[in-house]
């Protein structure tokens, strides 16, 4: 099986549960009496619309290099990445404002409705599916090296702490009475604070990568070492690099004998570019600029 294949059927795992989860959600908010359990719900569905993005932009991005874009299509995924942050944010700051409104109704003396079990029995069920298939998807994101279901993964994680959140506020309204029922909405936003944070390191990644940010200072340096270890290879420098989806590129300028011949030189060059992609993959796009010493 391809690796589009394989991350297609790993989102189509966590797809299938997701809308399970939301249809349970959803009945156990309404008939449990839970403000928290509807927020939770409505951040199962964005876990079910992440789902889509990631179908639809890991099969773009797995297109070959065409005419039009002869660095492939790896950027695609990237921008999966950033939507799935997006959209993380946007569900985190929803449950935030509704934990407020409720909150402020409880301060000026309002009454907030007191949560049902099923809620509760609802929270809890979500919590142990929701981190098992953050589990496999992030196994096989790190397997399968790819941003997309990563983020993916998160978005499963954050909505099983979210469930956490809210098994705790409606667990510790049950148990102290209607004084306690503002626990509900209080949970809702300290969950809703983990999923911003979760949210904005996926934005803030997704945007390094679309803006062409170079891999980082240690990728940098295991790179030039590589490269001075071919023998007669010397000075690299004008090193560049950025991220394309799950590939690198890299392009350097490297010095040899100036009276070498030419075809000796070509040799060296490929060398370079065998060792560079026999440690960062097949796919990774590399540029290497001759110079005589």
């Amino acid at each position: 099986m391809n690796r589009e294949k394989e991350i297609e059927r790993v989102t189509l795992w966590g797809g299938g549960i997701n809308v399970a989860l939301t249809a349970f959600k959803f009945v156990a908010g309404i008939y449990g009496n839970s403000a928290a359990m509807l927020a939770d719900a409505i951040h199962s569905l964005s876990d079910f619309v992440t789902d889509i993005i990631v179908l639809v932009f890991v099969r773009i991005s797995s297109k070959p290099q065409d005419l039009h874009h002869p660095y492939g299509h790896g950027k695609y995924e990237t921008m999966a990445t950033t939507l799935i942050g997006v959209a993380l944010f946007a569900v985190a700051v929803g449950i935030f404002i509704e934990g407020a409104e409720q909150i402020n109704l409880w301060a000026h003396g309002g009454v907030l409705t007191m949560p049902d079990r099923l809620a509760l029995w609802a929270a809890l069920v979500s919590i142990v599916l929701k981190e098992l298939i953050f589990q496999y998807t992030v196994f096989q994101a790190k397997r399968l090296e790819s941003q997309a279901l990563r983020a993916n993964a998160w978005h499963h994680r954050s909505d099983a702490l979210s469930s956490v959140g809210a098994a705790l506020g409606i667990g510790g309204a049950l148990t102290g009475g209607e004084r306690w029922a503002v626990l509900d909405p209080v949970a809702s936003i300290a969950v809703a604070t983990i999923i911003v944070k979760v949210a904005v390191d996926l934005i803030k990644n997704g945007f390094q990568d679309l803006m062409e940010h170079s891999l980082p200072a240690e990728v940098e340096e295991e790179i030039m070492t590589i490269v001075r270890a071919v023998p007669g290879v010397v000075e690299p420098h004008a090193l560049r690099t950025r991220r394309i989806g799950n590939s690198y590129a890299i392009e350097l300028h490297v010095r040899m004998d100036g009276d070498m011949p030419l075809r000796q030189a070509h040799d060296k060059a490929d060398e370079i570019e065998k060792r560079l992609k026999e440690q960062y993959g097949e796919h990774t796009h590399i540029s290497v600029h001759v110079e005589p010493r």
